[in-house]
């Protein structure tokens, strides 16, 4: 894992998109979406009026999510987040680790199984080693380990991923990621939609970003989507593009350029929530796709084995396999898949990418709102090291510690 330092290319060649042109609603469900709607708002003014409490942290704590069921591209946004900061100072990642067969919090070690920790951590930690990553359903108790723990108390900023409605912490810095092509102005509550709190939930985002977008948006698709969500001054927006480094065996060191895929014929094997992104990406490139698809963070048995192995045993040559790096930390482990889908199946790694040049304004309120709240970050040691020393320090700021302050 993390293994390609080659250029990115992406996949996307001309064909339009639209703006939601994946949302599939149930409308005969909306009745359901109604009741639904009303927990969600007592939940969420329970909140607001303190009867339910949210904790603040003397730590930088950015949390990650979305308010939609399934994939909006949360895992490349936080590992663009690790790459920005791990080299700075000590970053930490908390999940929940969903799907995972412990409980409690468990903190990642080179040694840590996936069941223990859930792929998307543990795919991190493979790639990241020398971060922290822990899960915790509880979240607070999961911050309060981190910073008090001898192992991890070097921490200087944790990450929360997919924390948008965990909402009994208060992150300094809270990040919405909305799928270009599942806008949340045109999607229901569940289970009509996949929207998980109504859209006006957004509010409580300090920054706002589109993923997913298709790399020929016009000046104007700019303008509309940002007129569309019309957004709070206090607001930022940002948009991404998904692009893809080298495919890489999963089982085995060799990479393949991304041009390997040219013309042959692939089996897309996927355990997401949202493959057709992928689909779309990989068509134009390849002669065919034959889709294997499985639920969101799937548990591959050796039913899914016999059907990988027939599958891909009756495709025509050329063929290849590709599947996702969550997906490969769960295949990675199987018994009896055949030795000809073992030496053809590849992993592609997925980053982002900030469209309108924006890479630079986004990092650097990310880095300054770090610098001036954390603990024992270099950089802020690097700074104090020039003041004098009966300067106003930061070491007895409040506790709640805001973006919106900066």
């Amino acid at each position: 894992m993390g293994k390609s330092n080659k250029p990115i290319k992406s996949l996307r060649w001309g064909q339009k998109h639209i703006e939601g042109d994946f949302i599939k609603l149930n409308e005969w469900l909306t009745p359901l979406s109604w009741l639904y709607g009303m927990v969600v708002a007592l939940r969420n003014q329970l909140f607001e009026i303190g009867i339910l409490k949210s904790r603040s942290f003397d730590i930088p704590v950015i949390s990650v999510g979305n308010i939609t069921v399934g994939g909006s591209g949360k895992t490349p946004h936080v590992e663009y987040l690790i790459r920005l900061l791990h080299k700075r100072m000590k970053v930490a990642v908390l999940s929940r680790g969903y799907k995972r067969k412990s409980r409690g919090f468990v903190l990642a070690s080179e040694d840590t199984d996936v069941r223990d920790i859930g792929d998307e951590p543990y795919q991190m930690k493979r790639k990241f080693p020398d971060i922290h990553v822990a899960v915790d359903k509880k979240r607070c108790h999961g911050i309060d380990m981190l910073t008090s723990d001898i192992t991890t108390k070097d921490t200087d900023v944790v990450l929360l991923d997919d924390a948008f409605q965990h909402r009994y912490v208060k992150p300094g810095i809270n990040i919405l990621l909305i799928d270009y092509h599942r806008l949340i102005i045109y999607d229901k509550l569940l289970p009509a939609g996949r929207l998980r709190e109504p859209k006006e939930a957004k509010s409580r985002a300090d920054i706002v970003i589109i993923t997913k977008c298709p790399e020929e948006l016009r000046a104007i698709d700019y303008r509309v989507l940002k007129n569309a969500l019309n957004l709070y001054p206090y607001q930022d927006l940002f948009f991404t593009t998904l692009q893809y480094a080298s495919p890489h065996r999963v089982f085995g060191d060799e990479e393949i350029d991304i041009e390997s895929i040219n013309g042959k014929n692939v089996m897309l094997l996927t355990g997401i929530a949202s493959p057709m992104q992928l689909h779309v990406d990989l068509e134009h490139r390849c002669n065919s796709i034959t889709e294997l698809s499985f639920p969101d963070h799937h548990n591959f048995r050796n039913k899914d084995v016999v059907k990988i192995n027939k599958t891909f045993n009756a495709m025509e040559e050329p063929k290849i396999i590709i599947t996702t790096e969550k997906d490969a930390t769960r295949l990675e482990g199987l018994d009896n898949l055949s030795e000809e889908v073992k030496d053809n199946i590849y992993a592609l790694p997925i980053r982002i990418k900030f469209m309108l040049d924006e890479e630079d304004k986004f990092n650097e309120k990310i880095i300054s709102y770090v610098h001036k709240n954390s603990r024992n970050s270099i950089l802020v040691k690097g700074k104090d090291d020039h003041k004098p020393k009966n300067s106003d320090n930061t070491g007895n700021r409040p506790r709640t510690i805001s973006f919106r302050n900066y």
